[in-house]
């Protein structure tokens, strides 16, 4: 198989050895009946390293966020969410069919939401109005920027002032305390509820984690059950979840110091800018639009190379996520594909 330097996602990430190991070594049993005691492990572990009471397996980080939102609101009310977050922009409107709720949003380049501007849109009581349900906030954010941990305190601060949950969409929230030098706890303090990802970074096949309070994901174990997520023998796909918290989050430096690398790089080729201040993780929005080549001309020609990478966000802009599979001497060869293909 010819092999690619893949800077499309880190959802593209491999299973290690060691995984693939405890896959095939997992103790299994039913765990719509709570007999899987490896799920049981992996819930247990996730919420301690998440800060929280209990935890419950998911398919993926989408499911966690809706499951959090139809646990955490009634039909009729109002969420609060970032325009560009992935609850808004990634899950096909799945709030309004699930849940029954509407989502108001906040707008920031940076794809934070400022404490300000979120006061700003807290319902007061009103028969016209719907009531705010639910606050949502995103890190790290799919701009690759990672809240401060003072914003996060201060919208926390004000939604409990209000009686609003707060829930936090951290798929890649190991990511971001890496970026801020912190535990995950430390960031899922200003939360009610958090969703994790195993399967991106951490190099989990499937899976992702809702922690919250041990009543929260009683409800949320209800919920996953009517959107037909329980699961039988699921300690095969726990056992990969459990390696991913335990070995793969610690690791997540690499991917961002090799992100810097490429960024720095990229910035210095005539016609590419790269916003630092969206750099903080693991992925980069290169802006090509002032090389005078198309977007998918440059990346049809980096595939050529054997280089895999994707179309960012809307403009002329080409993601690039480091992961698990790329290494340093990866970067310097993408850098010099680069300009080879924009220089010549």
């Amino acid at each position: 198989m010819e092999k690619f330097i893949d800077l499309r996602s880190d959802t593209i990430t491999l299973q290690t050895d060691e995984m693939r190991s405890a896959m095939f070594h997992a103790e299994v049993g039913d765990d719509v009946y709570g007999e899987d005691m490896t799920v049981k492990r992996l819930e247990k572990i996730a919420a301690e390293m998440l800060g929280k009471e209990a935890a419950l397996f998911v398919t993926s980080g989408t499911m966690g966020n809706q499951l959090a939102i139809m646990t955490h609101t009634k039909r009729g009310d109002e969420v609060i969410a970032c325009s560009g977050s992935h609850i808004v922009l990634a899950e096909v409107g799945a709030a309004a069919v699930l849940s029954g709720v509407t989502v108001r949003t906040v707008d920031d380049e940076n794809a934070i939401m400022q404490p300000e501007d979120v006061q700003a849109l807290v319902r007061g009581k009103n028969q016209h109005f719907p009531d705010t349900g639910l606050i949502c906030m995103e890190t790290a954010t799919c701009l690759g920027t990672v809240y401060p941990l003072p914003v996060m305190a201060e919208i926390y601060g004000l939604a409990k002032a209000h009686g609003i949950p707060v829930h936090l969409d951290g798929a890649r929230i190991f990511n971001a305390a890496a970026a801020l030098g912190v535990d995950a706890g430390e960031i899922t303090r200003y939360t009610d509820s958090v969703q994790m990802c195993l399967s991106k970074g951490l190099c989990a096949p499937v899976g992702s984690v809702l922690a919250g309070s041990a009543e929260f994901i009683e409800k949320a174990h209800r919920n996953r059950k009517m959107l037909g997520g329980g699961l039988r023998q699921a300690g095969y796909l726990a056992a990969a979840g459990i390696i991913a918290l335990e070995k793969m989050a610690g690791r997540l430096q690499e991917d961002h110091d090799n992100l810097k690398l490429l960024a720095k790089g990229l910035s210095e080729i005539k016609g590419i800018q790269v916003n630092m201040r969206q750099t903080e993780i693991n992925m980069v929005f290169a802006d090509i639009g002032g090389t005078g080549l198309e977007q998918q001309y440059i990346i049809d020609k980096l595939l050529e190379k054997g280089i895999k990478a994707n179309d960012g966000r809307e403009g002329n802009y080409i993601r690039f996520v480091t992961n698990h599979g790329v290494s340093s001497k990866d970067i310097e060869y993408v850098l010099d594909c680069m300009r080879e293909i924009i220089e010549t």
